[in-house]
């Protein structure tokens, strides 16, 4: 079975994330043992990224979703840091500014999305506003119960105009949590990280726990997937979304575009420069 079949959730599918392994890490017995996949991963998923960019047809969004020390910046720089910065953006979507506030929730998300030949990636999505906003009641039930239907429109007319989306939802237990939390008050080049506010929201760990659960199960699409990746270890974790990411982007059949200019005629002036140097 396909990593992008076993991770994926199947749309209408209710999820439960205490029945998922977060420590699950397949037939692998450790890091060394995943780590020529791994290289290759990255090599290829900077082939695809080139196809893109040069195809200029589509473009593709990825969201990551976790709670703290869940491992979105981990991704970013150990999976994502393969392709070329050219074409690929790095967004962080933190609480609403003033000004965000003046629009509808969704408004921020249009701002970044990814054009033509692009890859952006939100650190944090759109899907905030139905996480702290569910957990800590910052809007009514009723207009919360819809955001789930408007961002699943959202993402359809994304999809329909040839934008992908893929969705990761990285999930470590509420221990590996703790243990990630005491390297960063050990090690002072990580105390910048450190938030009390990390801590205030772990009492929240169960309530976030089922606003997890209600996203994925709701907004999990045919076109625009979630993914729960098992990521209590951060190896498995990087192999496991890379792979997802090969597995999706060789199935667009991209094309290189035809050249813009006679091959031929280019040819003889190269052997022609060659001769007269």
């Amino acid at each position: 079975m396909s990593y992008f079949q076993r991770f994926v959730v199947k749309p209408g599918s209710k999820v439960r994330l205490r029945k998922i392994d977060p420590d699950f890490i397949d037939k692998h017995k450790n890091e060394a043992s995943a780590l020529e996949a791994t290289k290759r991963n990255a090599e290829r998923l900077r082939e695809l990224q080139e196809l893109l960019y040069a195809e200029h047809k589509q473009s593709l969004l990825i969201c990551l979703q976790a709670v703290d020390t869940g491992g979105k910046d981990g991704v970013i720089n150990h999976v994502l840091s393969a392709m070329n910065p050219q074409g690929c953006k790095v967004y962080s979507f933190r609480k609403p500014n003033s000004v965000e506030l003046d629009h509808d929730f969704m408004w921020r998300v249009y701002r970044d999305v990814p054009a033509k030949g692009e890859v952006a990636i939100f650190n944090r999505s759109h899907y905030e506003d139905v996480l702290a906003a569910r957990v800590h009641e910052l809007v009514p039930g009723k207009i919360l119960d819809k955001r789930y239907e408007e961002i699943n429109v959202i993402e359809k007319h994304l999809c329909e105009n040839n934008t992908h989306i893929l969705k990761f939802f990285l999930h470590i237990g509420k221990g590996e949590q703790l243990r990630r939390f005491k390297i960063r008050l050990d090690d002072p080049a990580k105390h910048w990280k450190i938030s009390e506010n990390d801590y205030i929201e772990r009492e929240y760990w169960d309530d976030y726990q089922e606003a997890f659960e209600i996203m994925l199960s709701r907004c999990s699409t045919k076109r625009a997937p979630w993914f729960v990746i098992p990521a209590n270890q951060k190896w498995f974790r990087n192999l496991a979304v890379s792979q997802i990411m090969i597995e999706y982007l060789e199935g667009l059949n991209m094309k290189f575009p035809k050249p813009a200019v006679n091959i031929k005629k280019i040819r003889k002036q190269y052997y022609k420069a060659k001769k007269n140097k």
